[in-house]
C-alpha cells in the first residue's frame, strides 16, 4: 500500500522578517492539499530584540550560544512571537494550524549538548521525536507549526537549530508518510557565486557534495544546512529541497534539490 504524502516546509529568519513574502509562502502553505507540516526560526528576531533588551548574541560556526538569558528571549520570540503570528495568519487563511514547541504533547525530546571544545549552553541535540502524536493532529486536518525548542523532558527547555528540528521530523514521519523537505529562505537555492542569484547548483549529490567542499564553493552558513538535508535522506526522507518559495508551488523551476 502507497504511503501517503507530506509536506514539511522550514521557512529561515529573512523570510520571517520580510512581511510579504511571509504572507505569500503562508499562502502557499495553506494551500497545499494533503498533511504538511511547517518549522519556523527567528533567530533574527531573537537578535534584533536581545540587541534592544542589551542580551548579547554570540554565534560559532553559524550555530547560536545559549545562556539562561538568551533562552528566555528564545522562548518568548520562537513560541510566542513568531510563532502565534505565523499560526494566526495561517488560521485567517483557511489552514488549521496548531502552534507547538517540543515540549507541547512531548513532541520533541533532546539532551543538552556536551561541552567539548565550545559550551553552547542551553542547546539541544534531539534524541526523539514523537511521531504518532504528530500523525494525529495531521489525521484530525490539523497543520503543526514548529518553533525551534525542544525539551529534556525534565523541566528543562533548549534551543535547537530549526533546520535540525525539520530534519528530524521529516525522518521521524518517513516511517509512516512519503515525506518532501523544503527548506525555503530568500535565495533561488544553493549558490556557486553567492554574488550571482541565478547560480544556483541544481542537484548535489553525496560525491558531488565532497568536490564542492573540496574547492570552497559554498558558503560556510549553507553547509549545516545541506548536512541536514544528508542527515533527512539517509533516514528515508523521500525528497529534500533548498530555495525560496516559488518552488513549493512549482512557478520556480530553479532550485536546489539534494540526493543521495
Amino acid at each position: 500500500m502507497m504511503k501517503e504524502t507530506l509536506v514539511v516546509i522550514k521557512i529561515g529568519g529573512n523570510i520571517i522578517e520580510d512581511t510579504v513574502t511571509l504572507e505569500a509562502i503562508l499562502d502557499s502553505f495553506a494551500n497545499l492539499k494533503g498533511p504538511k507540516i511547517l518549522v519556523h526560526g527567528g533567530g533574527k528576531k531573537a537578535t534584533e530584540l536581545g540587541n534592544k533588551l542589551g542580551i548579547t548574541t554570540t554565534m560559532v560556526n553559524g550555530r547560536r550560544v545559549t545562556t539562561s538569558e538568551s533562552l528566555e528571549l528564545a522562548v518568548m520570540v520562537y513560541a510566542g512571537l513568531v510563532n502565534k503570528n505565523i499560526v494566526a495568519q495561517l488560521q485567517g487563511k483557511g489552514c488549521d494550524a496548531l502552534g507547538l514547541s517540543g515540549a507541547d504533547a512531548n513532541v520533541v525530546t533532546a539532551k543538552k549538548r556536551r561541552v567539548k571544545e565550545i559550551n553552547f549552553g542551553y542547546v539541544g541535540d534531539v534524541s526523539k521525536v514523537n511521531s504518532q502524536v504528530i500523525s494525529k493532529f495531521l489525521y484530525a486536518n490539523i497543520s503543526p507549526v514548529f518553533c525551534a525548542l525542544s525539551h529534556d523532558g525534565h523541566g528543562q527547555l533548549l534551543n535547537t537549530n530549526a533546520d535540525t528540528i525539520a530534519a528530524e521530523i521529516a525522518s521521524s514521519m518517513s516511517k509512516d508518510f512519503e515525506v518532501t523537505l523544503f527548506y525555503c529562505f530568500e535565495k533561488k537555492g544553493v549558490l556557486k557565486n553567492i554574488d550571482e542569484p541565478d547560480s544556483v547548483i541544481k542537484n548535489i549529490t553525496k560525491e558531488s557534495y565532497k568536490e564542492l567542499l573540496a574547492a570552497n564553493t559554498i558558503s560556510e552558513g549553507m553547509l549545516p544546512k545541506i548536512d541536514n538535508c544528508f542527515y533527512a535522506l539517509y533516514n528515508k526522507v523521500s525528497k529534500v529541497c533548498i530555495g525560496n518559495l516559488h518552488m513549493i508551488g512549482g512557478k520556480e523551476k530553479l532550485f536546489t534539490t539534494i540526493s543521495l
